[in-house]
């Protein structure tokens, strides 16, 4: 069976569109609004959904995203949840899922085990933060994708010689940081993205999706005219924050603009 996100980008490229990716956090706030979350998501439009495993030392997160994950873990999120999470999504819909993740969460439930369960339960595709390509490579345990493709991340600070190595491991897509730091929609979108996303296309084919700070469907539009998706993250899990008892439709209401201005 071709992997889902393979499947998409080369659909969208077909039909001259670009993507929508989503992120949220696996079980915030709790496991039966996240599935709902989840559907809304695919139901309004994103094109592919970051699940965010829980995780209480998430570095690389802004504020929003630690209280998200903090959220999920108190409702009794764990990472077994989450891969049921999924398991229950593929009942009825065929979005593609990134994992979105850090490594220690994985070797608690075991390395092989869990890429094999979360592909079982349909997983596509994994982003791991803390394991560059090159101290993977050192490890053939560890440089194994095991049926998830290698999510890669690139910063604007990211030298050029490293630019050209993870592009060329990449899989599936390449997340391109719209500005440096972490995850939050405290900082617009870098106007340099253009230049950014070309300096990466220029050793890859792989699509490049770009992410950080996008909150407006103005900077939605602004960022696909340059790359092949856009992912909208913290201010979608802002939308869950301060609408936990309706957050589906919340979620759906503020996606819904967005998704209509990269389509235009």
């Amino acid at each position: 069976m071709p992997n889902r996100i393979d499947s998409l980008f080369a659909r969208l490229r077909a039909s001259g569109q670009k993507a929508f990716v989503a992120y949220i956090a696996a079980g915030d706030p709790d496991f039966d609004r996240s599935l709902e979350i989840m559907k809304t998501l695919a139901d309004t439009g994103a094109d592919l959904i970051e699940l965010g495993l829980p995780f209480s030392d998430p570095l690389a997160d802004g504020i929003v995203n630690q209280m998200a994950a903090d959220r999920a873990l108190k409702s009794g999120m764990t990472t077994a949840r989450a891969i049921d999470l999924i398991r229950r999504f593929r009942e009825t819909h065929q979005t593609p899922i990134v994992l979105f993740t850090y490594l220690n969460p994985i070797f608690t439930y075991g390395f092989e085990a869990f890429h094999q369960d979360a592909a079982d339960a349909g997983a596509d595709g994994i982003l791991l933060l803390d394991l560059p390509p090159d101290e993977a490579s050192l490890d053939p345990h560890l440089a194994g994708n095991l049926g998830l493709k290698t999510i890669r991340l690139i910063a604007p600070t990211t030298p050029p010689d490293r630019v050209k190595l993870l592009a060329q491991k990449a899989q599936g897509f390449i997340y391109a940081l719209s500005r440096t730091g972490v995850t939050g929609a405290h900082g617009a979108p870098s106007a340099d993205i253009a230049a950014f996303v070309a300096s990466i296309k220029a050793h890859t084919d792989t699509p490049v999706c770009v992410g950080f700070g996008i909150t407006t469907p103005e900077q939605a539009a602004m960022v696909a005219a340059a790359a092949d998706g856009v992912i909208v993250g913290s201010a979608i899990v802002k939308q869950v924050e301060l609408n936990p008892q309706n957050a589906p439709a919340a979620v759906g209401k503020f996606i819904a603009p967005l998704i209509a201005a990269i389509r235009a």
